[in-house]
């Protein structure tokens, strides 16, 4: 289900919880509510549709990929400053991004997974881990 963007910041503010098994209708919701907006956006957390679990939904090139419970166990020492816009905020905001991350996460399966992101894709990944900390760029 297509799900409304959240735009209140003390709600976006507040710290993911862990997703379970419980919260596969919300990873559902996620993926479709970035692909509804996939004209204007390439990842959401949780959070921005109401849900506060740490569950996040990207982009990677042509597919879309949800991960539960992302950690980031390693970045690249090499880093870049850009601008990023959110579907929950107004405007572009400066930020810094590695070059690279690597995740631990649960696939749609709960499968445990480690994968690295390069490029955009890391600066997608995040952008949404903040998202789950309750950080707004």
């Amino acid at each position: 289900m297509i799900r409304p963007i959240v735009k209140d910041i003390l709600f976006l503010q507040r710290k993911a919880e862990k997703a379970s098994r419980k919260d596969r209708a919300a990873g559902r919701d996620l993926l479709d509510t970035l692909a509804a907006h996939s004209d204007t956006c390439v990842g959401l957390a949780a959070n921005m549709i109401g849900a506060s679990k740490a569950i996040i939904a990207i982009r990677d090139e042509k597919r879309f990929l949800l991960l539960y419970n992302p950690v980031i166990t390693m970045h690249s020492l090499t880093y870049y400053d850009t601008e990023e816009g959110c579907l929950s905020l107004a405007g572009k905001r400066p930020c810094r991004r590695y070059d690279w991350v690597e995740v631990k996460y649960e696939d749609e399966d709960f499968h445990k997974k480690r994968k690295r992101f390069q490029g955009f894709t890391a600066e997608i990944i995040q952008h949404e881990m903040d998202h789950l900390e309750g950080i707004l760029i």
